[in-house]
């Protein structure tokens, strides 16, 4: 009889532990939604941006950038733009790359051309983290017009038309930003409209 009471005790304190440790985890899970929900997110291809996650972590929703994901996964890239950084990316859209003469993606994405696509990439990835005012500042500085070194070795000419910010690659094409200072946890992503060529 004692044998079942005391079994009875502890099955009863077993299950008040395990409901305090479901209410304590479901309490941990609301903080960080919360949290999250309270960061200042943008939105890009339909989905926020949360600055407490890194470039790969955010860029992996945005249905405006699944080209990019692609590429970024087939050059072996995943591991470099989720590490610390700090980065700043130019990020191309679905349609920038679409606007590429035809078969051009294909053509990158596959396994013997892996080179050329890390070129192309990292050409659209600066050091550090440069926000849109930094830029604005640098071409104020340079008197209407900013170059900027590439993490791919090669240079982007920054400056201001009617549209905004323009960007002019090595091949003389020139995009814009559209989507400026979308912050992440380890930098930066500016949507452009235009894959830069080095």
């Amino acid at each position: 009889m004692k044998l079942v009471h005391r079994s009875r005790a502890l099955s009863t304190a077993f299950a008040l532990a395990l409901a305090g440790l479901c209410a304590s985890t479901a309490f941990a899970a609301t903080g960080d939604m919360a949290g999250m929900s309270m960061e200042k997110t943008v939105e890009v291809g339909g989905a926020p941006m949360y600055p407490s996650k890194n470039i790969i972590e955010n860029a992996v929703n945005s249905k405006d950038h699944t080209t990019l994901v692609a590429a970024v996964k087939a050059a072996g890239l995943v591991d470099t733009l989720s590490g610390p950084g700090p980065f700043t990316v130019f990020a191309p859209t679905n349609e920038a790359f679409a606007a590429l003469p035809a078969g051009t993606v294909d053509t990158l994405l596959k396994p013997e051309n892996k080179a050329t696509l890390t070129k192309v990439l990292t050409y659209h990835v600066v050091a550090g983290k440069v926000s849109a005012a930094d830029v604005l500042a640098l071409i104020k500085k340079g008197g209407g017009k900013a170059v900027v070194k590439t993490v791919e070795g090669d240079s982007l000419t920054f400056s201001k038309d009617a549209k905004g910010v323009a960007i002019t690659d090595d091949k003389g094409n020139t995009g814009h930003v559209t989507i400026a200072d979308v912050n992440q946890s380890n930098g930066v992503i500016h949507v452009v409209d235009t894959v830069l060529m080095p």
